[in-house]
């Protein structure tokens, strides 16, 4: 078995320096423009609309800047110059992401499967490998599944990150994903495992007959186990920025998605849009927020890691 560090001993400054410099480009947009907005001194209507602006340009969304600089107008009368609301701009932004920062947790079923979908080119395969490794520093025994049986390539990958992490790979060279997928959690249940994670192809929400087949996927798996997939991860990437947004309408409406990984955030000035996504669906409206499990920021294995609001509010405001 190889030999990982476990979460907990990985120096919480050194993610929390890789979290900050994965999100530089997205930090230096907002706070140039935000430092010249906030030094103005006058709280005025221009001043709310330059406030939305830039939080439009880092990719914020419509519906989520409105409903932030909505929170900073009710709070204007407790307010006599620009920089006392930088503060408030913090806690507005805070108290949207908190419902979305839900760690995963796997110890409800053995094996837990998870299920991982998006489009072409999210990053679902890496951030397999990436799960696989954060769960074994865990303690956790992995199996993955090569359901991309699109592309040769993708099962090819996933091999080398099975490799890589010491972990078996259930594969097929012909075949369709959910035979693959059904193979793998029945080997799981027979050796004991404790998680599998099934890899998907990549699909347009435009692909009717390819969503189609991916709810028949999921279907499968329940076959194969009762009650599986126990978690549906959605991978997006963060450099479409807005169309995350409508990728998380469409896949949830195919597949009921559980949780989604924001992905490649280190090469992205639209770190912003995981605002949009938490506003997407509001608790405080009575809807079900999907929790965004993993934030990816570099290449390396132990830059995949789960979602905290703080530390994210932290690096993206200085």
């Amino acid at each position: 078995m190889a030999s990982f560090m476990k979460s907990e001993d990985i120096p919480r400054t050194g993610w929390n320096e890789r979290l900050k410099h994965g999100l530089a480009r997205t930090r230096e947009l907002l706070n140039r423009d935000l430092s010249v907005l906030f030094d103005a001194g006058n709280i005025d209507e221009r001043f709310y609309e330059e406030l939305e602006t830039t939080l439009l340009a880092a990719d914020v969304g419509a519906a989520a800047a409105e409903f932030l600089v909505g929170g900073l107008r009710a709070q204007r009368a407790r307010h006599r110059e620009a920089r006392e609301l930088k503060p408030a701009l913090r806690a507005a932004l805070l108290a949207l992401l908190r419902p979305i920062a839900v760690p995963l947790d796997v110890s409800a079923h053995k094996p837990f499967v998870i299920m991982l979908a998006g489009v072409n080119g999210a990053g679902k395969t890496t951030s397999i490998g990436k799960i696989a490794a954060y769960y074994q520093r865990e303690g956790k025994s992995i199996l993955l599944a090569a359901g991309d049986t699109f592309r040769a390539a993708a099962r090819e990958q996933l091999q080398a990150w099975g490799e890589r992490n010491n972990v078996a790979v259930i594969t097929q060279q012909t075949g369709d994903a959910a035979a693959v997928i059904f193979d793998a959690v029945t080997a799981a249940r027979a050796r004991g495992t404790d998680i599998v994670l099934a890899d998907t192809a990549g699909r347009l929400p435009t692909q009717i007959h390819l969503m189609e087949e991916i709810s028949k996927v999921k279907r499968v798996i329940a076959k194969a186990q009762p009650g599986a997939p126990h978690e549906i991860l959605l991978v997006l990437d963060a450099n479409t920025g807005q169309n995350a947004v409508n990728q998380v309408k469409a896949f949830d409406a195919a597949l009921g998605v559980t949780g989604l990984v924001l992905t490649k955030l280190d090469g992205s000035a639209k770190g912003g849009v995981i605002a949009a996504i938490a506003h997407l669906r509001s608790a405080a409206a009575g809807e079900r927020p999907i929790p965004l499990r993993f934030i990816g920021v570099g290449e390396a294995l132990e830059d995949l890691r789960p979602f905290d609001a703080g530390e994210f509010v932290d690096a993206l405001l200085d």
